[in-house]
């Protein structure tokens, strides 16, 4: 019945109204970037999570859900991009290493199964292991020669307990590119003094780690490749194509770019090609036919054409030709304006350009054609056209390979005598010495000095710390033996270390001693003096 259908009708409604409602809280509660936002650059990046006591457990989950975003934007693999992440307290764990895995999803996983330390803020430590440690080869860091860039981004909430400004510093100066991100009331010039500059571009700073999602669409822009064409005002008439860091505008077939290098005219083949009209040429979208003047027909090989003989011998000037044809006006000796050459038609003209120019929309003036335009010219960077062909270009910071298509950096190292002990590593305008693993990069920023292992982490020795070529090892003053747990010492014979007060004999046990008594006797309740039996 109507009623039936109208009851029907209402309750739809109330459902979509119901469903819209719940998404648009969803949509307000939630955050997710769009798919597909970049094309990710090749990088090695290495997250340093401070989680320190002053960090509230729910603060520390934002955090794990603000590298969650992250991460969806990140194309992670071997090849494109490696992701490692270490915490720190009082001291610095290792969350994963950038060899550790090789699927967004093992990544995720790993980040949510995270414990808080909850214990102090050893800052600078954490910077140094990550440069010591985390971005060495061994741990999935690629080579220097291999030009990826390396990446930390760092989240505190606080002051940092020990020396973070020097520590910081060598890490830029090896190279590695630093975020530093604070929350709350952090000293903003300790934040400065950790991030690379320009500051404006890599120090930020929150209010709390609520706000802290605010900065992804940040770090999307930065942690990736952009679409130029769909975030710049391109101006493009037709096509807008992406290229590395930029774009270029593309024209429809039979359209030419005009100088302005964004709006296309109409190509004017007629006049870039060899037509072989006899009489008039007609652009067509892409193409080009051939027509005759008025008398004349075309021929069956579409370019010549065939008409009264009189009319096709008469003299062609201002005269009239036999009562079978119209008369023609040799237009051309008139003010034509044609800047290259004048073409007489049937009752008008056509302006033509001379080889290598082609007509401007005025159909008048002639210039040379973009031959970067016209041809897919397989130029790597730029393309620049020449009078009558074109040449590659390179970007400032590359070179010319001897395809003469293709770039390459300038190898600033072999050009130059950099001076380093040991690495040397180009960036885009210079070059950076860089250690071996194992090695630190010392003030002068060329020499390197063997990583003290023992002075870096909190390694527990009870008497002495002995660094390794990668670790560390403990071992104990003479007349000492190292316990299982590896760190503490313990005396090889405790009865003649100390006053013992054993009437009779004293026995070395694992951890310490024993009396005993000679035959015959036994221990008192003493645990040291002896009785007969």
């Amino acid at each position: 019945s109507l009623a039936n259908a109208r009851c029907y009708i209402l309750l739809l409604l109330y459902s979509l109204l119901a469903l819209a409602e719940r998404e648009q809280k969803f949509r307000l509660f939630v955050f997710i970037p769009p798919d597909n936002a970049c094309n990710n650059k090749h990088l090695d990046l290495v997250f340093i999570i401070d989680s320190s006591r002053s960090v509230r457990p729910y603060d520390f989950e934002k955090v794990k859900e603000f590298i969650l975003t992250i991460l969806h934007f990140l194309y992670i693999s071997s090849d494109i991009t490696r992701v490692g992440l270490i915490q720190y307290g009082s001291t610095v764990k290792n969350e994963f290493s950038l060899k550790t895995f090789r699927r967004k999803h093992d990544v995720e996983r790993a980040v949510r199964r995270m414990m808080h330390l909850a214990t102090g803020t050893m800052t600078g430590l954490a910077i140094q292991y990550a440069v010591n440690i985390a971005f060495s080869e061994s741990e999935g860091a690629r080579p220097l020669n291999k030009n990826v860039p390396r990446i930390i981004m760092i989240v505190t909430d606080g002051r940092p307990q020990d020396p973070v400004a020097e520590v910081a510093a060598k890490a830029r100066n090896s190279g590695i590119l630093i975020f530093a991100i604070g929350v709350g009331r952090v000293d903003m010039n300790t934040l400065k003094s950790i991030g690379s500059e320009p500051h404006e571009e890599h120090v930020f700073l929150v209010a709390n780690f609520s706000q802290i999602e605010t900065l992804t669409t940040v770090f999307q822009n930065k942690l990736c490749v952009p679409h130029m064409c769909s975030i710049a005002e391109h101006g493009c008439d037709h096509f807008c194509i992406n290229t590395p860091g930029s774009y270029v505008c593309k024209c429809k077939q039979g359209y030419i770019l005009n100088s302005d290098q964004r709006t296309c005219s109409t190509q004017d083949l007629c006049a870039v090609e060899k037509h072989a009209c006899e009489q008039i040429c007609v652009n067509t979208p892409g193409s080009y036919v051939c027509q005759c003047y008025d008398g004349y027909e075309l021929d069956e090989d579409g370019k010549k054409c065939i008409g009264n003989k009189e009319c096709a011998t008469a003299f062609h000037a201002l005269d009239f030709c036999p009562a079978s044809c119209r008369p023609i006006i040799y237009y051309c000796v008139l003010e034509h304006g044609c800047q290259h050459e004048c073409v007489a038609a049937d009752d008008s003209y056509y302006c033509r350009c001379h080889q290598g120019f082609i007509l401007n929309p005025d159909k008048k003036t002639c210039r040379r054609p973009d031959y970067c335009a016209l041809q897919d010219h397989g130029c790597q960077q730029e393309c620049v056209s020449t009078d009558d062909s074109y040449v590659c270009r390179c970007r400032h910071g590359f070179t010319l390979n001897p395809d003469k298509r293709t770039c390459k950096r300038v190898d600033h190292c072999t050009e130059n005598n950099h001076g380093c002990e040991q690495l040397c590593l180009n960036t885009g305008e210079s070059y950076v010495c860089q250690c071996s693993e194992g090695y630190i990069i010392n003030e002068d920023l060329k020499t390197c000095t063997r990583v003290d292992y023992c002075a870096l982490s909190d390694h527990s020795c009870e008497h002495v710390c002995v660094n390794s070529e990668t670790s560390y090892t403990c071992q104990c003053f003479e007349g000492y033996v190292l316990r299982d747990d590896g760190r503490s010492c313990k005396h090889k014979d405790i009865c003649q270390s100390v006053d013992h007060g054993c009437e009779h004999a004293c026995i070395n046990t694992a951890d310490s001693y024993a009396c005993k008594c000679r035959e015959g006797f036994v221990l008192r309740e003493d645990g040291k003096t002896c009785r007969s039996k």
